[in-house]
């Protein structure tokens, strides 16, 4: 086997690993919180730690690599987020797990920009859909079995292991690219050290994280804290963008955004972040909490969608190779996309593990259609030394879209259960008579079972209360897979700001960079 093949094969696990790790604790929780005697609450912020300091450093691992060097900063990266899984699996209490997990977040942030730039370093520009594609496969396949792969650890073995399993392949990673990993060819000298450029961006993106992360559980506005951190997040993202348009050594070269085709890919990868990480967390809550499927179950539901979606990367590289508009096979990805979001938002409590698992088929093929033609959009008009700054500053914004669809997603279900619950109270009442016999029937059922007229009469009621509340949670899950298709759906348009332009006797969508 060929050397770059076997660094392309172990930087494109990296990248894997790291994007397990964004869901891989959200369903070992409960679990975490009984052992280490914390409120399910303060457990939460495991995820929101990772999630933030991801954030952070991501969008200046550029800056990083031209400090310390690619091959010292990403070894060096790979090391910390080993070691740092490791010590998440000793932490005997809740905030001492939280604080390993927001270092290993650091660590990680290396672990997907720089894998990328690598990947795109082995293949020629002319081949460079081939690397989209197969850096394609662990951005959709990381989050994708995430939870499953949680599941099925808490589920036979115990949560630390969610956090050991990461040591043998981190080691693995690390001395292999010890021995193969170069320096790239082209290097630029990296200026002084832009602290109030890093400054203004930890507190920007960390203050709108926590608020993305935090916000429905502490009831948005309600909370002091959150409306604090709102307020930090947008005077110091306004202050960030103003300095690193000034500074001439930003830690963040936010002018790369001058090419269209970045631009426009950042806006939608946003949006498919949005659909990757919402999608991800509906389908395995509502499969347990609703449909009664184990964890296991659960990963069976989200694996054929996951396998066939590797071979439509591959299949989408091979099309935009043989000159298929990058434009058209965006909007066919998304509207597969609102399909599967169609398809679930009509599923009912009968629903069966088949009609789930085919509507997920679309939902993968959809985003892996999408994923290759925006990951070669954002670095296809940047020069070889700006690809890792657009890498970043794209694969930040798939983890932003990714936090903001939690938010919307979570705030939604909140109102529209709420809601439902609601419109179906009203409907039980003495002038119903469909209610009236419900009840009546559920009295007789229990009195049969020797209970007295009173405390039959009690059952009943919370009998109905429970099937009340079980079809308000399914409405607003519906509702919810709804949302998220119409978010793409209007996102479509924006797909016009790519114009026409004629080439000989070819005509090429190309974005305008002028």
């Amino acid at each position: 086997m060929k050397k770059e093949t076997i660094l392309l094969v172990t930087v494109i696990a990296a990248a894997v690993m790291e994007l397990i790790d964004t869901s891989i604790v959200n369903v070992a929780l409960s679990h975490m919180s009984g052992n280490l005697g914390a409120t399910l609450e303060d457990t939460s912020w495991v995820i929101t730690a990772y999630a933030i300091a991801n954030v952070i450093i991501i969008p200046i691992t550029s800056f990083l690599v031209l400090k310390l060097g690619r091959r010292n900063y990403y070894i060096g990266s790979v090391i910390a987020f080993t070691f740092f899984s490791f010590m998440c699996g000793q932490a005997s209490n809740i905030w001492t797990l939280v604080a390993f997990r927001f270092l290993q977040g650091i660590g990680g942030g290396a672990l997907l920009s720089v894998s990328q730039a690598i990947v795109f370093e082995i293949f020629p520009k002319e081949k460079r859909n081939v690397a989209s594609a197969l850096f394609g496969i662990g951005v959709f396949v990381g989050p994708t079995i995430g939870p499953t792969l949680g599941g099925y650890i808490t589920e036979f073995y115990d949560w630390p292991w969610i956090f050991y399993i990461n040591v043998p392949i981190g080691i693995t990673v690390a001395v292999i690219c010890y021995m193969l990993l170069k320096e790239p060819p082209t290097k630029q000298e990296a200026g002084k050290v832009d602290w109030l450029g890093i400054f203004l961006l930890a507190i920007g993106v960390g203050s709108l994280q926590t608020v993305l992360e935090r916000g429905e559980t502490d009831d948005w506005f309600e909370a002091n804290y959150i409306i604090l951190l709102s307020v930090t997040a947008f005077f110091g993202l306004l202050l960030f963008i103003w300095w690193e348009l000034k500074t001439n050594n930003p830690v963040v070269n936010l002018k790369v955004l001058r090419s269209k085709n970045l631009t426009l890919a950042a806006v939608l990868t946003f949006i498919s972040g949005v659909g990757l990480f919402s999608s991800v967390f509906l389908t395995p809550v509502f499969a347990q909490r609703l449909l009664g499927f184990t964890p296991t179950q659960t990963g069976l539901l989200l694996l054929p969608g996951a396998l066939l979606a590797i071979g439509g990367l591959m299949i989408s590289a091979t099309l935009l190779q043989k000159g298929v508009s990058p434009i058209v096979m965006i909007t066919i990805g998304m509207l597969l996309f609102v399909l599967f979001s169609w398809q679930m938002s009509h599923l009912s409590l009968n629903a069966s593990a088949n009609l789930i698992t085919t509507s997920l088929i679309w939902r993968a093929v959809g985003l892996a259609v999408v994923t290759v033609p925006l990951t070669t959009l954002a670095v296809s008009s940047l020069e070889p030394q700006d690809i890792p700054q657009g890498a970043a500053l794209n694969n930040m914004m798939r983890q932003l879209g990714g936090s903001f669809g939690l938010a919307m997603v979570n705030t939604y279900l909140t109102n529209r259960n709420a809601v439902h619950r609601t419109d179906l109270v009203s409907n039980i009442t003495v002038d119903n008579p469909e209610a009236v016999k419900r009840i009546s029937d559920y009295t007789g059922y229990f009195m049969q079972h020797g209970f007295g007229v009173l405390e039959a009469k009690q059952k009943a009621l919370k009998v109905v209360d429970a099937v009340i509340t079980k079809q308000s949670n399914l409405m607003s899950y519906d509702d919810a897979y709804l949302m998220v298709g119409i978010v793409f759906l209007f996102a479509l348009p924006l797909l016009l700001l790519a114009r026409k332009r004629k080439v000989g006797m070819q005509v090429k969508v190309v974005l305008s960079d002028h």
